[in-house]
């Protein structure tokens, strides 16, 4: 065991003791059974959707318990740190409402960066080496390669530990020639002798009790010396900050629950108390064969900024989020699931599915219980990041957009659902406005060719529709003109009869319904026909006839 004078010189001659850091973060004052729960996302990558996920549990547990949830940034990995990372972080938390009560710009417990932490864990490195649960480790890259090519040779488990751990005992002396040689070095986590063979257990919120072979090796708890700044691996960081901040419950991904083992044993080394953990299942995907882990790399949903950017409803994706990790959830009207807690005995083993199909029908559905007034706002707001040229229409054309989003939506038991997500309102409402819609070009327009009618017959028709069109209030009324000039012009009364004889016709009343459709809205489906003349006004629909006619 090194000479303390030796331990201490390698760090900073002011650094604090571990009660002063205890004192600085003392225990919470909260309500009995309250949870303190975080979220530690890395800035290696954007978020994941699985982030969201995790982090909407956290915040559930945390509010309905009366605890604290809060965001802590894990950026101890700054060689791989993405650019944008961090504010793509506030942009995902502020959209889906699951803002932290503590995060980087507020909270008595920060700093909120790992790398802002390192004299916190420069102190427990220290506290570590003194008692001798850790250990100097000079060992090169290239002998830990030969250490597991000889361990995969002899078919052994591969690590740095027992015999192979070539630094764990060294001769003081040894150590001192390697530090005044200014060798770099590691700390490493001197594993319990007692550890190897053995098994631990712990009782997981979610999976109950769990047993694995307990932790061999002599992991790496502090990064090389020729770093600056000394930071931390993940494990010792976690295993200090979530001391230091007074976490008691850590609800992360079940891709950690190999890594318990030498958790508990970081937990017990440093004095601290144990915390309850719970292994959210990861969310999948559907592939044929079977399923497989949402993919940032393959999956364009698996980033929180696929849902941002087509505007899906934040109600209507965390309404399917509660779904998916409680399935009695999903059952629920939307505003009551949003509001009922989440609870961690529900939440499945295996791996819930992510349907955008169903994701899409939820969305849907919840956007037709919305007024005009907002979805137009939320459009709105929408646009201004991802559509910035349909801002100006919308906000030229408000009376016109709202007319537009009342056609079978005000008024009807069962309104239209043509809007999934925000994205979609160009689409399905785009023709309305004269800024987004173009005119059929006369009667030979290619939206035209698949009707089948005769580009003089739809001339013809289209000159007498304009000749006398009048602007009827009553849907029927209006409609018979229309079937009256059809008529006229030699198309069949109904399907029925021109299918009979279609030589006779230049098609049947369908056929020119939908030459009308389309100079209306650009396109063979689409709202109530009379309900959209309405909503648009007689200027407007005599314009567009017009262009059918090719005047």
């Amino acid at each position: 065991m090194l000479d303390r004078g030796v331990i201490d010189g390698l760090f900073p001659s002011d650094l604090p003791e571990p009660q002063h850091w205890e004192d600085t973060y003392p225990q919470r004052e909260l309500p009995e059974g309250a949870k303190v729960t975080r979220l530690g996302p890395s800035p290696t990558g954007f978020i994941h959707i699985g982030g969201v996920y995790v982090g909407m549990i956290d915040r559930d547990i945390s509010s309905n318990s009366g605890g604290v949830y809060l965001v802590r940034v894990e950026d101890t990995d700054q060689s791989r740190e993405v650019e944008g990372a961090l504010e793509q972080f506030g942009r995902a938390f502020d959209y889906f409402g699951i803002s932290s009560d503590e995060d980087k710009d507020h909270g008595s417990y920060g700093p909120y960066l790992q790398s802002q932490r390192e004299r916190i864990y420069l102190t427990y490195v220290r506290h570590l080496l003194r008692q001798g649960k850790a250990y100097l480790c000079f060992a090169t890259k290239d002998e830990l390669a030969d250490i597991t090519a000889r361990q995969q040779a002899a078919k052994l488990p591969t690590g740095y530990y027992g015999k192979w751990a070539i630094w764990r005992d060294a001769d003081p002396s040894e150590v001192a020639a390697k530090l005044a040689e200014g060798t770099p070095y590691v700390v490493r986590f001197r594993t319990p002798d007692d550890a190897d063979g053995q098994r631990t257990g712990f009782v997981d919120a979610i999976r109950g009790r769990l047993e694995h072979e307990a932790n061999r090796n002599d992991a790496v708890i502090l990064k090389s010396s020729d770093q600056s700044p000394r930071l931390p691996t993940y494990h010792f960081a976690h295993a200090v900050d979530d001391h230091l901040m007074r976490i008691n419950l850590v609800i992360r991904g079940d891709e950690w629950i190999s890594s318990v083992p030498l958790h508990q044993q970081l937990f017990a080394a440093l004095e601290f108390d144990a915390i309850e953990y719970a292994h959210i299942a990861p969310l999948m995907k559907q592939i044929p064969g079977g399923k497989r882990k949402l993919s940032k790399r393959k999956d364009p949903e698996a980033g929180v900024d696929f849902y941002i950017g087509e505007g899906y409803p934040a109600e209507a994706v965390l309404y399917y989020l509660r779904g998916l990790a409680n399935g009695r959830l999903a059952e629920l009207p939307l505003a009551e699931a949003l509001t009922t807690p989440i609870d961690l005995g529900q939440c499945g083993v295996a791996g819930p599915l992510v349907d955008l199909v169903k994701l899409e029908d939820i969305s849907a559905d919840y956007i037709a219980t919305l007024s005009g007034q907002q979805i137009l706002d939320a459009v709105r707001a929408w646009a201004t990041e991802y559509d910035p040229d349909l801002v100006p229409v919308l906000d030229n054309e408000r009376d016109l957009a709202l007319r537009a989003l009342a056609v079978e939506r005000d008024g009807v038991e069962n309104p239209r659902k043509d809007l999934r997500k925000w994205s979609d309102f160009r689409a399905a409402y785009g023709f309305f406005f004269t800024g987004l819609f173009v005119p059929v070009a006369g009667p030979a327009d290619e939206r035209l060719v698949p009707l089948g009618v005769a580009p003089d017959v739809t001339a013809a028709f289209a000159r007498d529709l304009v000749a006398g069109y009048e602007h009827r209030d009553d849907p029927q009324e209006w409609f018979d003109q229309v079937r009256s000039l059809a008529a006229k012009h030699g198309f069949a009364p109904n399907a029925k009869e021109y299918k009979k004889d279609p030589d006779a016709y230049a098609g049947s009343i369908r056929e020119a319904s939908q030459l009308v459709r389309v100079a209306i809205t650009g396109a063979t489906r689409s709202p109530d026909l009379h309900a959209t003349a309405q909503a648009l006004g007689e200027a407007e629909i005599l314009r567009r006839l017009r262009a059918l006619a090719g005047a």
